[in-house]
């Protein structure tokens, strides 16, 4: 999986010397809200990205990753973990359920962006975690891409977005534990590339 790092999107940053966010200090809550890509569905407990994260990072990581959520259904749950949690980071990995759905595109973005919103009026810094389109094709011959959506959104509203990390996982059969979720290796996979999208965003050192 070293394709993942020369495929890493990522927004108002680089590693040659782009703009850098303030790093994320030890200790410090981050929430990801998610679906069940972040709740670990396919792997054990402790197995998931968002605990394998902490540990590497030593944040205290919040995972609120809910299997079969939407984008609508994760913008509902914000307010309250914005309240409950005052996070330094908001990590946002949704829109695969909508995907699985059929729901509009247009629905699934306006939610998207009204999250990165609400985040922003409240001053937390926000990361936008981009999810394959859904195709059956290219899921059957190994070749996934990200939605186009999510590259639109990070431009629009100025916000880092880390790319291709669930697109090359998933189109790994050795790292999946079914269609749509990686197994325990796959979530390794993630976590790795996604410390080093944090890295170079500044976040993490």
């Amino acid at each position: 999986m070293r394709k993942i790092i020369c495929l890493l999107v990522i927004l108002l940053a680089s590693c040659d010397g782009g703009e850098k966010y303030p790093a994320i200090p030890k200790g410090a809550t981050v929430v990801i809200l998610g679906d069940s890509l972040s709740y670990g569905t396919g792997a054990n407990v402790g197995e998931d990205y968002p605990s394998l994260l902490a540990q590497t990072t030593g944040w205290h990581v919040v995972n609120a990753g809910v299997p079969g959520d939407t984008a609508t259904g994760g913008l509902a749950r914000l307010p309250q973990l914005l309240e409950k949690h005052a996070p330094k980071l908001l990590i946002v990995e949704l829109g695969g359920n909508d995907f699985l759905q059929r729901q509009p595109p247009s629905e699934t973005e306006a939610s998207l962006r009204a999250i990165l919103s609400l985040a922003k009026t409240q001053r937390v810094p926000t990361v936008l975690l981009a999810i394959p389109e859904l195709s059956p094709i290219r899921a059957a011959v190994g070749n996934l891409s990200d939605h186009p959506l999510y590259e639109n959104i990070a431009e629009e509203t100025a916000t880092p977005l880390v790319a291709e990390i669930f697109s090359e996982v998933l189109s790994d059969q050795a790292l999946k534990s079914d269609q749509v979720h990686p197994n325990a290796e796959g979530y390794r996979v993630v976590h790795r590339e996604m410390v080093e999208a944090f890295k170079q965003l500044g976040f993490a050192r």
